[in-house]
């Protein structure tokens, strides 16, 4: 059964919406030294500062009340990309019915910040904050959220694996329309800065205190970042398609990826599988590429085993910073973005943004250093996305789009 995203909505570092986005993606004015997007520097506990990639608006203002219990600063990234697909959920649920559409969503954070600002307050007063409500922190509080705010009825969940968390929403989503549960399913992914992840991380040495340069020899870890990404995924054709999604749990280390990335290989080789494509058959890969040591490692081994140095290949962490649990679906949105900016035969991709330091003890790979390369014309396009989570839990996606079918 073909599968299809209809629509995106998006917000990240670059900005609020697939227009603001792109724009800034595909920008001929990007560069490491000095790229034009929002940016600032946290505090942490450890006396290290650290940038963080936040979303430009500054999210002030308050979810209706009728939301109440969902209001948090991750709800409100959620809901900006909400809006950019509503007109066409409505579509759908017109044409399907409410309770044949799902939701299927990826985080980390969830509602962690206000958690973390209430906790503060009740160990100051020995009080919880006016209108604090337990809601706003729990897991599948996007979820919930997302269908009320929408007014559909189908399955409704989380999944929250760390890094793929949004990567593996996609393959349930569609398990869930391939199985005849539902017609159409709103995926993605959404995650918000917050002390408790920034923290963590700085405990486990993974944070760079100046923005990541992934796969540079002198790379110093991850840099945080926020945001939301969200499909419409369905039987009703349109110009992308989802080819497929794989998935694998390596449990090599709960927080270290195995060195050769064979746990990413066999996620990999999944999602070829499932979209009946072979490694020749793929015209760019978004890296995981988080800027750490073992990371980037273990992936450049993984990449070069399969794919050898001609494939083109960036990852695009220092344009979002790392957005955790909504990595997987921003990094698909811009998969999505290169194919619907395709004219004439030829993809933009997303450009390598690093310090162009080559690190000679990983393997070759392909960077698209260059801004503005496009793909070799084809008659059709398979570009494919990486997340490779803590504790093993990998996921690869494919985003198709046919040409002459378009």
């Amino acid at each position: 059964m073909t599968l299809y995203l209809n629509d995106l909505g998006i917000v990240c570092a670059l900005g609020v919406g697939k227009e603001a986005v792109a724009r800034k993606l595909f920008s001929q004015d990007l560069c490491f030294s000095a790229p034009d997007l929002s940016q600032s520097r946290e505090p942490l506990l450890s006396g290290k500062t650290v940038v963080v990639r936040s979303v430009p608006d500054q999210l002030d203002t308050p979810l209706a009340a009728e939301f109440h219990d969902f209001d948090s600063r991750n709800n409100r990234l959620l809901k900006l990309a909400l809006d950019e697909i509503r007109n066409s959920m409505e579509i759908m649920k017109q044409q399907f019915g409410l309770d044949r559409i799902g939701i299927v969503l990826g985080t980390s954070t969830s509602g962690m910040l206000e958690g973390q600002k209430a906790f503060a307050q009740y160990h100051q007063t020995q009080a919880w904050p006016e209108g604090f409500s337990y809601k706003q922190q729990e897991p599948n509080s996007p979820a919930e959220f997302a269908a009320r705010y929408l007014g559909v009825d189908g399955p409704a969940y989380t999944l929250s694996t760390a890094c793929s968390s949004s990567g593996k929403a996609f393959c349930s989503a569609a398990r869930l329309i391939n199985a005849g549960i539902c017609d159409a399913v709103l995926v993605g992914g959404v995650d918000s800065l917050c002390g408790v992840t920034l923290n963590g991380f700085d405990a486990l040495e993974l944070t760079s205190e100046s923005l990541c340069s992934p796969f540079s020899a002198n790379r110093q870890g991850i840099t945080i970042g926020e945001g939301s990404a969200v499909f419409i995924m369905s039987k009703q054709p349109s110009a992308i398609i989802f080819s497929g999604g794989g998935e694998s749990s390596d449990a090599y280390h709960i927080s270290a990826p195995s060195p050769q990335g064979e746990g990413a290989e066999q996620a990999i080789r999944n999602a070829l599988q499932q979209a009946n494509l072979s490694v020749n058959d793929i015209s760019y890969i978004n890296l995981h590429g988080t800027g750490t040591m073992a990371n980037d490692e273990a992936e450049s081994y993984c990449i070069n085993r399969m794919f050898g140095d001609k494939v083109c290949v960036s990852s695009t962490k220092a344009l979002t910073g790392h957005t955790l649990g909504a990595a997987a679906a921003i990094e698909a949105a811009f998969l999505w973005l290169s194919l619907m900016a395709e004219a004439d035969g030829k993809v933009q991709i997303p450009p390598h943004i690093w310090n162009g330091q080559i690190d000679d003890r990983l393997p070759i790979l392909n960077f698209a250093s260059v801004q503005g390369q496009v793909l070799p014309v084809s008659g059709y396009y398979h570009l494919m996305s990486n997340s490779f989570a803590f504790g093993g839990s990998n996921v690869s996606i494919i985003l198709s789009k046919d040409v002459h079918c378009a």
